[in-house]
């Protein structure tokens, strides 16, 4: 029977490019006069050879040849001339006055078209060579024939005598037969082997056919599959649509259905159950486990070992390797094996591999776990244990595994309820969001122990936030646990410090994304009883114009000692590190990197911010890939940050329609859930989209209703990200005073004693509403500043309001140094209306908007070695230490250089230096 590759589609053939293209030219030669020519696909089941022959079919039927198939099938292997028949009829309809008698009487006879014994298979090769000959005299000729190793023997000799005399004739042969043996029997021709498709190929098969499948579903799918299309079509089909979702953890064992276990399943019954049983601990064991357990074989079947072994290899379907393990040919063999199996000789294979393994290792627990019915306490308390200790090395994700067959395991309900939380809790912290709300609806029907609710409350929270983009339980159910959990007494609940500083950052996380008083209250009353990673967090967003202050230099040293510490406090420091924008702490930062996907995904969005702050506006789409990656896992909410996070990219650009798509997909859910954090940050954008198309005044009017002039209130974490905002659209349409407000209200808090950036952004919009007479020094410290964090997008919009006072009071040389700084990194950040307005000012100035060249002789002595040191890579620090200067002294430096070559940034040094 004709296998079914599952991508037969023939405008839709997924990869291939190799056999297609021999095919192609096969065929083009063929046409062209070049002569015929045979191809023989060999390949393992399922692996497209069928698919092939269908392509060759359509290309050849849309390039006028006249095509006809035949396909080998196991229940006609008996039926002599069975699959000739199939080639050779539609041509003998047209054809047979054209035949000599004693060659249609030949052909006639074979095929059982008339009443005699046919004769030697060389009468019968040669009327067909003559039928074949006619037919391809109106027009080239395409035999397919599929399954050849199911052809009958009468027929395969006629076509092997056929294969060997059509070099003259405008005929292609294309065959397909299974991977077994060399090329088939008098067959002189080098087969081309069909591969499993390589992975990027395996990704469109599963995206063609199953695009509703989840990342992780896919990779296992694919891994399973191991390239084989019918593999990749039809294992999915079989899953449930919660495993598919990605809701529910797919099975230790992926569900074959009838169309792949006909695949092997027949090779395998010819197997000895003795033999069957030997392979099922291998199979069930993994390359972790089972591969080495062939090697015991011999100590429990004696002198039978080797021909149990002989009898698996004789098989096709593994095989010992150079080292002594046993492997499957594919990974599919391994699934059949233990579909095919009772599920008592599964338990039996299942016992004997925990007792090969070491006591109280996971795997070997969930070999155990596996080997039992019904409830045993004694070893779903040995998975806990597991568990907890694979928890505190950051496995949360396979914690979570552990957990929820502990559960499974437990006699006692209260107990089943604890695991079942701790379990929704690790899956939600490792990745498994969705998996862990339906954990959180289970755990709804039950009744609570006193020491599960703060855990049942975390993980309600947890999966209210993280997938349903929704802070309303946040304030209802956290602050209760806070207090359950630190109250004198409180009942002993496992990782309770971890727990605690996890609670705390939840709490703290949704106060600052909707600023709801209730959550910084409740923060207010426990902040003796958290660490000071959780008090330092908390200073950052609370209230950061009065409690702020040198937290971004604590950051800095917190993070430096924090890689060995628990996922909360990783969470705390990454926060802390977002409100502060801080640029120079990500490398202390990458311990998120020793945590699952809930710390990592801090760690991106961490990045985000970063990028957008320095320039690194070309890493925008690993931000959407971010966002689809989040879609994925079921954590929504990310999700829509990184969306958040790519509108700054948009708005930064001047992309007004691009902004607007984005907003109005990422704002809704964001006012649903009350998110100020999003909202006011897309009305400060909107605001960035009208100052780069000069609408200055509506961009005062839309910052003025997200920060009054002068005003710094409390509840409003991110003050600074629209203050030199405010300031440059205050000053751009004539509410200078309201300017010169706000400038007071930075000061007056002490902005500069936050962070870098907050300094560097006080300093800017200082030097904007400073007067002539001390404009120069307020622009040089603003540079100055600048020079400790390259806050490339702000820096170039300083610049060019910079250039335009220049060119108002007649200092047309400076500030043309100053416009093609601003011009050319706004060009490099893909900014193209911010860069047309420094060219409508040099313009303006009667100056060239083109860029001068670099004048690397302009520069003195020290500046080229500053320039130099920059160009190889060099930070500020590094390069103070080299020259005994401070940083701030490198930036003033820089300050100079920059004008002086042409540039903007510090990357473009080495190219300005390469060009002298």
């Amino acid at each position: 029977m004709a296998e079914a590759a599952g991508c037969a589609d023939t405008e839709g053939l997924v990869g291939r490019r190799r056999e297609r293209a021999l095919l192609e030219r096969a065929l083009d030669d063929a046409r062209a006069g070049a002569g015929g020519s045979v191809t023989v696909l060999r390949g393992e089941a399922g692996i497209g050879k069928t698919a092939l022959l269908d392509w060759a079919a359509d290309r050849a039927d849309r390039a006028g040849y006249a095509v006809v198939r035949a396909a080998g099938a196991e229940a006609e292997v008996a039926v002599a001339f069975g699959a000739l028949h199939q080639v050779l009829r539609p041509l003998l309809e047209s054809a047979r006055d054209a035949l000599p008698p004693y060659q249609r009487q030949a052909l006639e006879s074979a095929l059982g078209l008339r009443d005699a014994i046919p004769p030697g298979g060389f009468a019968v090769g040669a009327a067909a060579l003559a039928l074949l000959t006619d037919a391809a005299r109106r027009r080239p000729l395409l035999i397919v024939v599929d399954d050849l190793h199911w052809v009958d023997s009468s027929s395969a000799a006629v076509f092997a005598f056929l294969h060997r005399r059509i070099d003259d004739l405008p005929v292609v042969l294309v065959v397909a037969t299974r991977a077994e043996g060399s090329a088939p029997e008098g067959w002189h021709v080098h087969p081309v082997d069909v591969e499993p498709l390589p992975d990027a190929d395996a990704d469109a098969v599963l995206r063609r056919w199953h695009p509703d499948l989840t990342a992780v579903v896919a990779e296992r799918v694919r891994r399973e599959a191991a390239g084989n299309p019918l593999a990749l079509t039809e294992l999915p089909r079989q899953l449930r649509a919660e495993h598919r979702s990605g809701v529910v953890p797919l099975p230790e064992r992926l569900p074959w259905g009838r169309r792949l276990e006909r695949l092997f399943a027949s090779r395998l019954r010819a197997l000895s159950p003795e033999a069957l049983r030997a392979l099922l601990p291998v199979a069930l064991g993994g390359d972790g486990d089972g591969g080495t357990w062939w090697s015991s074989v011999g100590d429990r079947h004696g002198d039978r070992a080797e021909r149990l072994l002989d009898d698996v290899e004789a098989s096709g379907l593994a095989r010992l390797d150079h080292t002594g393990r046993l492997v499957f040919r594919h990974p599919l063999v391994r699934s059949a094996v233990i579909a095919l199996a009772p599920e008592a000789d599964r338990r039996a294979a299942h016992r004997l591999l925990a007792a090969r393994l070491p006591e109280d290792e996971p795997r070997g627990l969930l070999h155990e776990a596996q080997a039992v019915r019904g409830p045993d306490e004694e070893l779903a308390a040995r998975l806990q244990e597991a568990g907890t200790r694979i928890a505190l090395r950051g496995g949360d994700a396979e914690a979570a595994l552990l957990l929820d067959r502990a559960a499974g395991l437990s006699p006692d309900a209260d107990d089943r309820t604890r695991r079942l939380a701790w379990a929704a809790v690790m899956s939600a912290r490792g990745g498994r969001l969705a998996y862990a709300a339906r954990l959180v609806e289970q755990l709804r029907t039950r009744s609570l122990p006193d020491d599960v609710a703060p855990v049942f409350a975390y993980a309600v929270v947890y999966v209210d936030q993280s997938h349903h983009v929704d802070f309303a339980s946040s304030f209802t159910l956290l602050p209760r646990a806070l207090a359950a959990l630190t109250a004198p007494g409180a009942p002993d609940v496992p990782g309770r410090g971890d727990l605690v500083e996890q609670v705390f950052f939840k709490l703290l996380l949704a106060s600052s994304y909707t600023g709801d008083a209730r959550g910084w209250r409740a923060l207010a009353r426990h902040l003796g009883d958290v660490s000071p990673a959780a008090r330092l967090c908390h200073r950052v967003w609370a209230d950061p114009p009065r409690t702020a202050h040198g937290t971004g230099r604590e950051l800095r040293a917190a993070a430096e000692g924090a890689a060995g510490d628990g996922a909360g406090h990783a969470w705390l420091l990454l926060w802390a590190a977002l409100g502060v924008d801080g640029t120079d702490a990500g490398p202390g930062l990458l311990l998120g990197g020793q945590h699952a996907y809930a710390t990592q995904g801090s760690v991106a969005k961490v990045r985000c911010r970063q990028d957008f702050l320095l320039g690194r506006w070309d890493a925008a789409d690993d931000w959407l890939r971010e966002a689809d990656s989040a879609e994925e896992l079921g954590y929504h909410c990310n999700a829509l940050l990184f969306r958040h996070y790519y509108a700054h990219v948009l708005a930064g650009r001047g992309d007004g329609p691009g902004f607007d798509e984005l907003r109005a997909r990422v704002e809704p859910a964001a006012r649903a859930a009350g998110m100020r954090f999003v909202t006011d940050h897309l009305g400060r954008l909107r605001a960035l989209v009208d100052l780069a198309h000069g609408r200055d005044e509506e961009a005062y009017e839309r910052l003025c209703a997200l920060l009054p002039p002068g005003r710094l209130p409390s509840g409003l974490s991110w003050f600074h990200l629209p203050f030199f905002d405010l300031v440059q659209a205050a000053v751009r349409s004539g509410h200078h005073a309201a300017a010169r407000a706000h400038v007071a209200a930075g000061r007056a808090a002490r902005m500069e004693e936050i962070s870098d950036h907050h300094a560097f952004l006080l300093a800017a919009a200082a030097a904007l509403t400073a007067g002539e007479d001390e404009q120069d020094e307020a622009f040089a410290a603003a540079y100055a500043l600048a020079g400790t964090g390259p806050w490339v997008f702000a820096l170039a919009r300083l610049r060019l309001e910079h250039g335009a006072r220049l060119r108002l009071g007649g200092r047309r040389a400076e500030a043309e140094d100053v416009l093609h700084m601003a011009r050319h990194a706004f060009r490099e950040l893909g900014a193209g209306p911010w860069a047309d307005q420094c060219c409508r000012e040099l313009r303006a100035a009667g100056l060239s908007a083109e860029v001068p060249a670099a004048r690397v002789e302009l520069l003195t002595a020290q500046e080229l070695r500053v320039a130099r040191l920059v160009a190889a890579g060099l930070t500020n620090k590094q390069i103070g230490a080299e020259l005994n200067l401070s940083p701030r002294s490198v930036a003033s430096h820089l300050y100079k250089i920059f004008p002086k070559l042409g540039i903007a940034s510090r990357a473009a040094l080495g190219r300005a230096l390469a060009e002298r």
